[in-house]
């Protein structure tokens, strides 16, 4: 069968079963008042928590494109008045628990509870949303993992679901003396408070009660309704429905009612339980459901005071926020007998419920599984295995100042089955034995502390020819000169939080020389070749150990990042050949306004305390920075060293060469970009096309490079005299080749090259 064919058959099987379920039931569009859409937010608005007087709706949302985020909007026009600064502006968080979870408001409506990430366990934080502020964070001792914050009625407590142990109970937080109370410990699952408006009881969702989970033969119930009463601690539990899920419950503003979503006919819809006459009420019928994004998540939110209803709907791959006045959200009485499963939550072909292997063994948990005396224990073994090949790469040259020769790559990427020991050896071959180089490095990932270390090998080679006709004599002259690098480190890394981490650093470093000539003599009656060694430089050596704290909340788009920031503060002192010390420092702010992102950049990388060795003058090349791009770091365009030309030098005594300017023991970078998606996808690019993302920029920068003693002047001028500032400006488009890289096409106006003047400039480098 052809897919397409069978794509078509999928399709038609699909309508068949479940076209006839939906007749009848209330179009999404048609579930309430819509408020918060596509249209006034993002694709996907969930976890609506409203406000006590019905007038504001909490909500999370990835409005902001790249992170979900809270926001609040007006509950009657939806239109967004206040949104969390996020972990892109605010790094001391790391994320917002968004999809078990949602939050509640203080009685008063000036403060709102959720629950963050930070440093990879929960926080309950507490946001005053007349400033969109967290004015408190508080960490839970003992309870990494928290979900469902619930503000009491009184104002005094919050209850949350709180996780120790692979158990979830639940808590109650005082806000005053800051004390924790644990209010429920079993082995139930127990999710989901929310308070009676008294303040004196709590409803929650538990597998707790009356055909329950039974743990001796692993048979799991659904969730189901229980009410705690905060001072007895007593637990009742209540089953509207057989085998359906229930969640979201929420009493009703006079305490007589429960709302809760459950799917008991396959759809899931928001039903009202009278805890007088213990009748249950459908409120809603929908085609699609009143869902979050799992069964379990939030997904209806009850106003203390005026009763309003707040509910996401998923309709159309989005979720849509409606609400429902109090007074229509009544419903209508059902029997339960009227409920049984339709198969709307059975994929077709359906059977039986309870017929087929699968249906037995669910029935029946233990049948087929082994004795656990029997299980044999065997204790991990870290043997690395090899993961993947880099692709081999092999080449042949003919001519040129080399020759001709033969080179080739590849690298062997290793680790165990845990990912946490990680070896990478990688081999390169170039011409001769002296041109064969290597590296071989070692990551730990076993634990939060990083570490790792490698050593290497790595010449590089660079070379001239010059040849000679002597009557019928010709000699070629090829010169080469290898410089070698061989090294060795060890390296760790402490991560903070997901946006903070410190890294530390030591090593060696030798840089070895060797320079030789081959002189290849031919005529009529001899052809000879000869290799001579040249005298070559001593080498330098250095050995370095530094610490770095390293801050990146950034969000990076196709070619450069678009949203957040990043920074380092760097020290690295080196001994050797000559000893001074690198400080780094960096600073980077992408501020998102969709679509156009507006970037700042402030670097400064300064080589200070530099002691020469007298036996070794020539070092002091290792503390010269250079300002232009081209080099490690992208600093100014337009400065390339490669578009120099001498005609920018005259030859004038006391005149300063643009070049001179470019130098320096010590370099200081601003930066300033705007940056525009042309090409993107429908979420992020003015035009959708994903096969090649395309960035265009509008760009400034400027630099000084100055030594110790000889400070530039901060004066503008297009052919200084003197040590001055350098600036450039201009557009550029970043284009990212299938993921593989970025290329960065510019064209640039170095204000201090007038004789050069605006060009084109290309390279393959992401954003900053």
């Amino acid at each position: 069968m052809k897919t397409d064919s069978l794509s078509k058959e999928w399709i038609a099987a699909i309508k068949d079963a479940y076209l006839p379920l939906v007749e009848g039931k209330t179009p999404a569009d048609s579930a309430g008042n819509k408020i918060v859409s596509e249209e006034t937010a993002g694709n996907m608005n969930i976890a609506p928590s409203i406000s006590p007087d019905g007038k504001w709706i909490a909500f999370l949302s990835e409005k902001d494109l790249f992170n979900i985020n809270l926001f609040i909007a007006d509950a009657e026009t939806g239109r967004v008045v206040r949104s969390l600064k996020g972990t892109n502006a605010d790094p001391h968080f790391d994320a917002i628990r968004f999809i078990n979870s949602s939050g509640s408001w203080s009685p008063d409506g000036r403060r709102f509870a959720f629950i963050t990430f930070v440093q990879g366990d929960n926080e309950l934080s507490i946001l005053d949303w007349n400033t969109g502020e967290i004015e408190r964070r508080i960490a839970i001792d003992g309870v990494s993992a928290l979900s469902n914050p619930a503000w009491s009625p009184d104002g005094s407590r919050i209850a949350f679901s709180g996780m120790d142990g692979g158990i979830s109970d639940i808590y109650i937080f005082d806000i005053e003396n800051g004390g924790v109370k644990q209010m429920t410990n079993d082995r139930y699952g127990d999710l989901q408070p929310a308070w009676s408006p008294d303040s004196r009881s709590i409803v929650f969702l538990s597998d707790r009660g009356e055909e329950g989970t039974n743990f001796e033969t692993m048979d799991y119930a659904e969730v189901r309704l229980s009410f705690l009463d905060v001072d007895s601690g007593e637990i009742n539990t209540i089953v509207p429905f057989d085998d359906a899920t229930h969640a979201n419950p929420q009493f009703s503003p006079d305490g007589r009612s429960i709302y809760f979503t459950a799917d008991p006919d396959g759809f899931k819809d928001i039903y009202r339980y009278n805890l007088d006459n213990e009748q249950t009420y459908r409120v809603t019928n929908l085609q699609t459901g009143v869902s979050g994004i799992t069964s379990l998540s939030p997904a209806l939110s009850v106003a203390g005071q005026s009763g309003r209803l707040a509910y996401s709907v998923f309709q159309k791959n989005t979720y849509t926020i409606f609400t429902l006045e109090g007074n229509d959200a009544q419903g209508k009485p059902i029997d339960d007998a009227s409920l049984f499963a339709t198969g709307a939550g059975v994929l077709p072909p359906a059977q039986a419920l309870n017929a087929g292997l699968v249906s037995n063994y669910l029935d029946d948990p233990l049948s087929g599984l082994p004795d656990p005396q029997d299980y044999e224990v065997r204790e991990y073994s870290a043997r690395l295995r090899l993961d993947y090949v880099a692709p081999p790469s092999v080449g042949v040259s003919v001519g040129g100042p080399f020759g001709t020769g033969v080179g080739g790559g590849i690298g062997l990427f290793f680790s165990d089955m845990l990912g946490n020991h990680n070896l990478t050896v990688v081999a390169q071959a170039n011409g001769t034995f002296k041109d064969i180089g290597g590296q071989v490095q070692y990551l730990n990932q076993k634990n939060r502390f990083n570490y790792g270390g490698g050593i290497g090998h790595i010449p590089y080679l660079l070379g001239a020819s010059y040849g000679t006709i002597n009557g019928n004599t010709t000699t070629i002259v090829q010169e080469r000169q290898r410089i070698f690098i061989d090294s060795a480190d060890l390296r760790g890394s402490y991560p903070f939080s997901t946006t903070r981490r410190i890294d530390v650093q030591a090593g060696f470093v030798r840089y070895g020389f060797d320079f030789e000539q081959e002189i290849i003599t031919q005529s009529p009656f001899e052809f000879t070749r000869e290799k001579v060694q040249l005298e070559s430089p001593d080498p330098f050596f250095f050995f370095s150990g530094g610490v770095s704290y390293v801050g990146d909340y950034s969000n990076f788009g196709f070619t450069s990042p678009i949203q957040g920031g990043r920074y380092r503060i760097q020290a690295t002192p080196f001994l050797g050949s000559e000893k001074f010390v690198r400080g780094v420092l960096d600073y980077r702010r992408y501020k998102f306004a969709k679509p156009v992102t507006f970037a700042i950049r402030g670097t400064h990388v300064g080589n200070y305390f530099a002691e020469v060795d007298p036996e070794n003058p020539d070092a002091t090349i290792f503390t010269q920075e250079y300002l232009g791009y081209g080099n490690r770091l992208t600093f100014l365009r337009g400065y390339s060293f490669y578009s120099l030309e001498n005609n920018e030098c005259p030859l004038l005594i006391g005149n300063q060469c643009t070049v001179d300017n470019l130098f320096g023991s010590r370099v200081a970078v601003v930066s300033a970009e705007v940056r525009l998606p042309l090409f993107g996808n429908e979420t992020l690019g003015l035009i959708n096309f994903p096969y090649l993302p395309t960035e265009i920029s509008l760009f400034a920068d400027a630099g000084a490079a100055w030594d110790k003693g000889d400070y530039p002047k901060f004066v503008f001028t297009s052919r200084p005299t003197e040590r001055t500032p350098l600036v450039s400006a201009g557009i550029s488009g970043r284009f990212n080749l299938f993921g593989y890289t970025v290329l960065e096409l510019f064209y640039v106006y170095p204000f201090q090259r007038p004789d050069k003047g605006a060009h084109f400039g290309i390279q393959l480098v992401p954003g900053w």
